[in-house]
């Protein structure tokens, strides 16, 4: 029995398909077609649809997939790069120098110059390679290697073109080779593999050499040549749409690897593209960011790398002096440093390793999974019917029960010659086969990925990076976005507006004539070395130019602005320890030591939590005075007020320590855990952050879409309630009752059954850790929602990976949350991840109109021809007419579909149930509509049309191909007025934004054309005749008519569960239970029953 579910506008309460309750995620015994998320199924899950789906062309169908096989050898590469990297550097380095001599130095004394630099290529990688700690030494370190490298360590190296040339000449560039992607023979090897093409291929060269043996060369090649042009008409167009294809994913996979990295070049940072690094750079490291190329380590504090993507161990690497090497593709995992580089491209084992393993980016993605599933079901029915059919016509011929045009028996045993008889059975053969090509959908699968790259296409446009194409589809169904604050809904861009400084508030907040002396001083002491930032002032006029994290940036121009001259101001004290800022702790601090004896520790972060470890404060006239409660709730007065204002608090204190007690051991201080209590509280400061423009309207969209947006922030909990106000996610009517407002550690502290029961009513979580927001997910995905998170910081990895969408940020995002996310937000704005929405629902949109007109055709081609060929022994459409229409709603149909861009009217429906039937009782409806509207038109004619026609007085041969000609044009006809119907199959106007549509109207412009010619001008390939004006017209009226009878059937009320599909579920679930017992009776016995099946 089902407990009763909350009621909720933003939740799906059911997750079924046909009536049938299904199970979202785990490994169980559930129909093949069902991986909710494939990118976390094991590869025997992925393995086992694949060997139960019905497939023409393996090949094709499965191309966009991830190769399972690969991916299982992907591994053992990297274990053989790992052991072999010398040997295939070598390799490389040959093939490289190609006709030039190198003459290598031994090793010891001075090392051999590269291209006017100090040490050469091969020593360099060597070094690194093996770690040779000891040659570093030789070289004189990290300094005296800079010097070898003409890189100076504090400003970098020189950024003209000449020396960079020169500098990428000697020691290479940072980009590998990469192999070249598939040529379009390729693909038209490809699409020749389907089995039911290669079987028409042969009955035409079969045909062919029969009909010039028995017609002469002049008559007898038609019947066979029309054949197989159409075979390599269906097979060029298939392969050409499918190398188009492949081009747009090739630039998005080029778009994934080009990361922007920092580098420090003439003194400043600039922003360029990782390919563009060379052998001398000076690279800033911080947590989350990969490392960009093999290095030394300069200086650093904290350093944590992870090199699990190249040693395969899950450990954390501590880089000090004493162990300096950096690996390229390692993750920084905490802290923050600067390195020399010294190896880029295929000189790094992570070049090497790029080269060796081809990258896949084939992936299952949901729809396609299910797609293959009702390609399976409907080619399983098409494939009965046509083996019907063969037998029918068969039996048909053999009796002597089957005549030609004339009237003539075509089979008499005894007198019918041997040729004659096998060009009758090729011909019911090829029939046959035709039917099969029409029936089994194979394009129906590859429509996904059609619509996947035109939608990952234009949402580049929207500014929006696919990583992982289910998430394209995946976010057509997420009920819930759980979204950061800064950045996301707001500008990130963030200025001190207002200062507290020694309990006196500073107006304007950079006046630093009302801050006295000793806090001044203090305050820019903690500015310039608490911090990852950097100010670089340029030598001439100009203004200050700051890099750092938004918030960084504010704090240092706010020092600036208050007379710190930074590079003075580092000048003066000796970093001794660093604790970076850390997400959980929302707090970094930096040990200082001035002169000889005296020790400073600043912190500085999140407001109320740096005043929280305070026990006393710097009064107006420098002396430290006891925190006593009265100034404890004035200060939190004080925080409180700027949050209310939805201004960003930040607290600073400091501490005075003995030096005695600080660790003289290296190791021991690289161990110590700087002191968080006993502050002296200085200052707070706001940092305004405006809402992004169009927020407030995205908010409202998604609200409407029946999608709940929710803040996640580690902002004070005031701050975050005021920008949400702002934003539209509260009202002021819930904005202060809890679980709407909520904090973190308040959500942490609850049992897991409690933080259920209140997550989908949370609207706010403030002062949130990564955690938090991992937790937060978790328990919406435990009560049904499909959840998409945004994060940018490393630790937001864990809830990016959980979630069904991880939206990472392309501007603020670490590379370790990129690398965790789905899709990156490239302008990092929250408008960008509601246009995303509405491109998933479109995706999902457009599959649904591709299969209403694929099934529409499918039904009334299978009907018409069965019908035919039992009653009358011959088919009104032939091999040629049929190829035709199968390109007319696979290829070109697809094409036409698939690529609609997203509406408006998309963002009024609730979100996509995961389960949802694909084909929809709205389908059902407009599918049964027009198939019964064709089939009742077509059937008349084949048994009527010549008198309808009034053909009664033409020859019995010429009356037939009339007539048939007549019927295929109205089918076609028929399709190419139902392409329009199908673009709206639940509105009533069909035409809303078709003219926009150039693709569309395009394609419909084309098939019409083309129709024209097979009917007028190409008869003897598709034995047709020229039609009059007259049945032009009728056929134009019949499919015409097709438009207010689709008009007539939108009006006709449908119920919510398709009583078909729940029917057929029911028998699934009995065939199911039966197929349990029947296992656990015969034990293993049974377990090839898929192999068998497939």
């Amino acid at each position: 029995m089902r407990e009763d579910k909350p009621s909720s506008p933003y939740h799906r309460y059911t997750d079924e398909e046909c009536g049938l309750e299904v199970t979202i995620e785990g490994e169980g015994n559930g129909s093949p077609f069902q991986i909710p998320i494939p990118r976390k199924a094991s590869l025997e899950r992925l393995r086992r649809w694949r060997q139960a789906t019905l497939v023409l062309n393996a090949s094709r169908r499965f191309r966009y997939t991830l190769d399972l096989t690969k991916e299982e050898e992907k591994e053992k590469i990297r274990r053989r790069i790992r052991a072999h990297a010398q040997v295939i550097r070598a390799a490389f380095l040959f093939k490289e120098a190609g006709q030039k001599v190198q003459h290598v130095g031994t090793s010891g004394g001075s090392p051999p110059s590269g291209g006017g630099y100090g040490i050469g290529l091969e020593h360099l990688a060597t070094m690194t390679r093996d770690r040779d700690f000891s040659a570093l030494q030789e070289y004189g370190g990290v300094k005296g290697l800079g010097n070898l490298l003409k890189t100076n360590l504090e400003k970098g190296c020189g950024g003209d073109d000449g020396e960079l040339l020169r500098r990428r000449t000697a020691f290479g560039a940072n980009t590998y080779p990469r192999k070249k992607g598939r040529s379009f023979w390729t693909f038209l090897w490809e699409a020749w593999q389907d089995l039911t093409l290669i079987i028409l291929m042969i009955a035409a060269a079969a045909s062919l050499g029969l009909g010039i043996k028995t017609e002469g060369i002049k008559e007898g090649w038609y019947d066979g040549g029309s054949i197989a042009f159409a075979v390599i008409l269906v097979i060029l167009v298939t392969a050409i749409s499918d190398y188009k294809q492949s081009l747009q994913f090739e630039s998005l996979s080029e778009e994934k690897r080009n990361i922007r990295m920092e580098v420090i070049r003439g003194g400043r940072r600039i922003d360029i593209s990782i390919h563009d690094i060379v052998v001398g750079d000076v690279v800033p490291l911080k947590i989350g960011d990969q490392v960009p190329a093999d290095g030394i380590l300069i200086d650093g504090h904290s350093l944590a790398i992870d090199e699990s993507s190249m040693t395969g161990e899950s450990k954390i690497v501590h880089k000090d002096q004493k162990a300096p090497f950096l690996m390229s593709g390692c993750k920084v995992a905490d802290g923050y440093g600067t390195m020399l580089v010294t190896g880029v491209g295929i000189n790094t084992e992570w070049g090497l390793l790029m080269v060796s393993i081809s990258e896949d980016n084939g992936e299952e993605t949901p729809l396609q999974v299910r797609l293959n599933g009702v390609a399976t079901f409907i080619g399983i029915v098409g494939l009965v019917i046509a083996l019907f059919v063969l037998v029918v016509l068969l039996v048909r011929y053999f009796t002597g029960h089957a005549k030609d045009i004339d009237g003539n028996v075509q089979y008499i045993p005894g007198k019918t010659s041997l040729s004659s008889t096998i060009n009758g059975v090729i011909k019911i053969v090829t029939i046959a086969v035709t039917i099969v090509v029409v029936a089994v959908p194979e394009g129906l699968p590859l429509a996904v990925t059609l619509t996947l790259a035109y939608s990952m296409r234009k949402m580049m446009v929207d500014k929006a990076l696919v990583r992982r194409l289910s998430a394209c589809e995946t976010m057509g169904s997420a009920t819930t976005i759980c979204s950061d604050k800064t950045g996301t809904l707001t500008l990130n861009q963030m200025t001190v507006v207002n200062a507290y400084v020694c309990g006196k508030l500073i107006n304007p907040s950079d006046n630093s004539q009302l801050i006295p002396s000793k806090a001044h001083e203090l305050l820019i002491e903690g500015i310039a070395q608490n911090t990852t930032g950097t100010v670089f002032t340029p030598e001439g006029p100009g203004a200050a130019e700051f890099s750092g994290s938004p918030t960084e940036k504010a704090i240092l121009s706010w020092g600036v602005k208050l007379g710190m001259n930074f590079d003075d101001a580092r000048s003066r004290s000796v970093v001794l320890n660093v604790f970076p800022f850390n997400s959980e702790k929302k707090r970094g601090g930096v040990a200082l030591r001035l002169g000889d004896s005296e020790v400073h520790i600043h912190w500085k972060g999140a407001a109320e939590l740096v005043l929280d470890s305070c026990t006393s404060w710097l009064n107006p006239d420098g002396v430290v005075q006891p925190m006593d409660s009265e100034k404890l709730i004035e200060f939190k007065k004080n925080i409180e007020d700027m949050a209310a204002v939805s201004l960003r608090c930040v607290s600073f204190a400091y501490r005075l320590y003995e030096m005695e007690s600080v660790p003289e051991d290296e190791e021991e201080l690289a161990e110590w855990t700087l002191p968080e209590n006993e502050l002296v509280f200085l200052a707070i400061v706001g940092i305004k952050d405006p809402c992004r423009p169009g927020v407030k309207d995205a908010v409202r969209l998604c609200t409407s879409a029946g999608v709940k947006v929710r803040m996640v922030t580690g902002d004070n909990i005031q701050t975050a309630k005021a920008i949400a106000l702002e934003c539209g996610i509260i009202d002021s009517e819930s904005a202060d009752t809890e679980p709407t407002l909520i904090e973190g550690k308040a959500f942490r502290a609850m049992p897991v059954n409690r933080r259920e029961e209140i997550a989908g009513s949370i609207s706010v979580m403030g002062r949130s850790s990564p955690n938090d927001k991992l937790l937060l997910v978790q328990a919406l995905r435990k009560i049904g929602h499909v959840v998409a998170v945004t994060g940018d910081g490393t630790n937001d990895a864990p809830a990016l990976h959980e979630a069904d969408i991880g939206l990472s940020m392309g501007i603020s995002g670490t590379e370790v949350a990129k690398e965790s996310s789905d899709i990156i937000i490239l302008d990092d704005n929250f408008s960008s991840v509601v246009k995303v929405v509405r491109w998933g629902r479109s995706v999902y949109a457009n599959i649904q109109k591709f299969i209403q007109f694929q099934l529409t055709v499918n039904i009334a081609a299978l009907v018409i021809n069965v019908v035919a060929a039992v009653s009358s022994g011959s088919v009104p459409l032939n091999t040629v007419q049929l190829l035709w229409v199968n390109l007319i709603m696979d290829t070109l149909g697809a094409l036409a579909l698939a690529t609609e861009p997203p509406t408006d009217h998309l963002m009024h429906r609730d979100p996509v149930g995961r389960r949802e039937p694909l084909i929809t009782n709205v389908m059902w409806r407009n599918i049964i509509v027009q198939a019964l509207y064709q089939v009742t038109v077509l059937m008349t004619l084949n048994f009527r049309g010549k008198s309808i026609l009034h053909l009664k007085l033409d020859s019995a041969k010429h009356a037939d191909k009339v007539k048939n000609t007549f019927i295929f044009n109205t089918f076609v006809m028929c399709q190419i007025f139902n392409e329009f119907n199908s673009r709206k199959p639940d509105e009533l106007n069909i035409f809303e934004g078709v003219t926009k549509n150039h693709l569309f109207t395009g394609i419909v412009g084309i098939t019409f054309v083309l129709q024209i010619l097979i009917v007028e001008f190409l008869g003897k390939f598709a034995k047709t005749v020229r039609l009059s004006w007259k049945l032009w017209l009728v056929s134009l009226a019949i499919g015409f008519f097709s438009w207010p009878l689709a008009a007539l059937g939108k009006i006709i009320p449908v119920p919510e569960t398709p009583p078909l599909c729940m029917y057929i579920g029911n028998l699934f679930r009995c065939c199911k239970c039966w197929a349990r017992r029947n296992e656990s009776s015969n034990g293993p016995r049974n377990n090839g029953l898929a192999d068998a099946h497939h």
